[in-house]
């Protein structure tokens, strides 16, 4: 953990500092971690805790997202790894010199990518969410398979009989589908406990999911060797997409203990590999990297991304980030030991090739990974614009305001007529709930400067916000608060760490009706003042020019649009943008504005 921690204050990948620390802390220097030591319990460790790490990958896959970019994702799942294992075969037995099966199980193996280093980096570094959605899916569904792929590989090869490989090669599609239906299988009973208050008490959900998925992986393997992880990835993949009431605290759960699982195993695997060995590789080995990296990976996008969507730039990126993994480094731990026992000098070689691969792969493409997604111009900005929950009159008239200040808006509802009355005025929407993460989500919250809440209840508009500000950690939060006998005061919001939107509590049903109306429009008001100017006292000079009720929405600074709070100051050089209305009697509408405390 102190290993992560470090690399996330440096911003790098944490597998850097851990493949580092586990050489170190091996047999080979300080003798600390000694892995031999544990016997055949290290498969089975390693076995459990890829289970736990590919499950919480499969959490995080959203199925609307996947079928977006179905057409790349299948292609390099398919395509994709057929040429990646031939091309990693062929480089293997002609530049390392290895015979044609072992470079073949080489080659198998080298299909997997490594969610674990391509989830947090792409989280880091934010590129399009097209091309990130495309390398999660397959960092996440590559790894079973390709780990499946290697083992009935390396089964073939070690077969004393011609009968005995045509067995082993029959046992691809069966260990497939066994994992696939095993997973499937214990996904939908998952996702229905955690649906169920009735048969799950709170306060066991994470704890008893934990242990289905072990079991999973346990019954899974019992049946067919090997299958447990696909089983495990698939029930994660089926889990991710149901909303349930701990859906947001199991995420958080599985990650935390991902996070532990991947440092505890790097290091351990690292400890188990010898430097002697890796140096023994030479330039045989170097050469092989080279090719995996340079040549094959830009193949293998080329394949799968012809005739796309894909720009240039983004298969660029792609081509280039293909990090290894723990799945990598675990299999080839096994199948080292394996190949020794089988009288076969080339294992403690293939590990270090293996380990060679990944070390170089996330040296290399996970610090350079940022510098290239921005050189290529496909690095979203992060803290860039809001979303508006709340398609009504007003929050469609914010959001246009915003929009027009430059600022990238979406829009969140569960009214259709409202919905469709935002996609009518030109303004991205979401149809869904705003509590809902999936919703959120797409609407890239995590990335968003701020939430602004604005539905009719203002309760509701309070919990958003708040919700906006502990669980994503957006920077602002708005809340629209209702003026009079209202069940959410300003005070409890401001302790929460909301901003009250409009610069306070308004008479929210009559603005939402007001902006309605064909009689309300924008007004500029642009200060020429040196010294800050207090709100209420523009508001109070714009209503007594205009002779209508004003609400204040935006403020415009630096080429920046922010929507109003109790806190506002309209700058020197700044414009202010209002809502004008009718005043048909002598209420401005606004109430608590005018006078700002």
């Amino acid at each position: 953990m102190v290993a992560q921690i470090a690399a996330a204050r440096l911003r790098i990948p944490g597998i850097v500092l851990l493949l580092l620390l586990g050489v170190i802390l091996g047999p080979e220097l300080l003798n600390v971690i000694r892995p031999q030591t544990l016997g055949p319990a290290l498969s089975h460790i390693v076995g459990l805790s890829v289970a736990i790490i590919l499950f919480e990958g499969g959490l995080a896959l959203n199925f609307e997202r996947l079928r977006g970019e179905a057409v790349v994702i299948r292609r390099l799942i398919l395509t994709g790894a057929l040429i990646t294992a031939i091309g990693s075969a062929m480089a293997a037995h002609w530049l390392l010199g290895w015979t044609w099966p072992i470079a073949a199980v080489f080659g198998a193996l080298l299909i997997v990518t490594g969610p674990t280093v391509i989830i947090p980096l792409l989280k880091r570094i934010r590129v399009n969410a097209n091309v990130a959605t495309i390398l999660e899916a397959e960092a996440v569904m590559i790894d079973p398979i390709g780990a499946i792929l290697a083992v009935v590989t390396l089964e073939i090869v070690l077969a004393e009989t011609t009968g005995g490989a045509a067995l082993h090669l029959v046992g691809l599609p069966t260990r497939l589908l066994l994992g696939a239906g095993v997973g499937a299988i214990g996904g939908i009973v998952i996702a229905r406990l955690l649906k169920s208050e009735r048969w799950l008490p709170e306060g066991y959900e994470n704890i008893l999911i934990l242990s289905l998925v072990l079991a999973l992986h346990e019954v899974s393997d019992a049946i067919q060797p090997e299958s447990g992880i696909l089983a495990a990835t698939v029930a994660g993949l089926i889990v991710g997409n149901v909303r349930s009431r701990v859906a947001r605290e199991l995420r958080d759960f599985k990650d935390q203990l991902a996070v532990m699982l991947v440092g505890c195993l790097f290091i351990l695997l690292a400890a188990d590999v010898r430097l002697s060995s890796v140096i023994g590789l030479g330039w045989g080995g170097i050469g092989t990297v080279a090719v995996i990296m340079f040549v094959i990976r830009p193949l293998d996008i080329a394949a799968s991304a012809r005739g796309t969507t894909l720009t240039m730039k983004e298969r660029a990126f792609m081509a280039w980030l293909s990090p290894r993994g723990i799945v990598a480094a675990a299999v080839a731990s096994v199948f080292a030991r394996r190949l020794t026992e089988a009288g076969m000098p080339v294992g403690e070689a293939f590990a270090a090739m293996v380990f060679l691969v990944i070390a170089v792969t996330v040296v290399v493409q996970g610090l350079s990974g940022g510098w290239v997604a921005t050189k290529l111009g496909i690095r979203r900005p992060s803290e860039a614009g809001y979303i508006i929950v709340g398609a009504n009159a007003l929050g469609r008239r914010l959001g246009r305001a915003l929009l027009d200040a430059g600022e990238d808006v979406a829009l969140i509802d569960t009214n259709e007529l409202d919905v469709r009355a935002a996609e009518a005025d030109g303004l991205r929407v979401l149809y869904g709930n705003g509590h809902d993460e999936v919703v959120l989500q797409q609407a890239d919250i995590e990335g968003r400067r701020g939430l602004i809440a604005v539905t009719p209840n203002e309760g509701a508009n309070l919990v958003i916000a708040q919700q906006a500000r502990t669980r994503y950690r957006v920077p602002t939060a708005f809340a629209a608060l209702r003026r009079g006998k209202a069940a959410v005061t300003e005070e409890s919001a401001l302790e929460s760490g909301v901003q009250v939107l409009f610069g306070g509590p308004i008479d929210l049903d009559r603005w939402i009706r007001l902006a309605a109306s064909r009689n309300t429009s924008f007004t500029t008001w642009s200060s020429t003042e040196e010294e800050p100017a207090d709100l209420g006292g523009v508001l109070t000079r714009v209503e007594n020019a205009e002779h209508r009720s004003a609400l204040p929405l935006l403020t415009r600074a630096r080429g920046a649009g922010t929507p109003v709070s109790r806190r506002t100051q309209i700058l020197p050089n700044s414009e202010l943008t209002v809502l004008l209305a009718p005043s048909t009697d002598g209420d401005p509408a606004r109430g608590g504005v005018a006078s700002p405390a």
